[in-house]
């Protein structure tokens, strides 16, 4: 299964990104490890996901939802709590 996902970085700022192990990632941007834009923003908490078959799926989403404003992003999260 692959995984897009948003993140609540400690700071208030969301990040977008994929993958195909979920929990593993989320840990990874907890030790700084995830991406460079996480690092030294955690701790990070997972606040919405969407699974898909296919990786290029996962990141076509990821694109997606990268191109939403702020709010358009936090009203898809409102509809899901994790």
């Amino acid at each position: 299964m692959n995984y897009t996902y948003i993140l609540k970085c400690a700071d208030g700022t969301l990040y977008c990104g994929w993958t195909n192990h979920l929990e593993a990632r989320v840990k990874a941007h907890n030790e700084g490890r995830g991406a460079k834009y996480t690092k030294g923003r955690g701790p990070v908490s997972l606040v919405y996901y969407e699974e898909f078959e296919t990786r290029e799926e996962a990141m076509r989403r990821e694109a997606a939802i990268k191109k939403l404003s702020r709010r358009e992003k936090e009203e898809l999260i409102g509809g899901q709590v994790c």
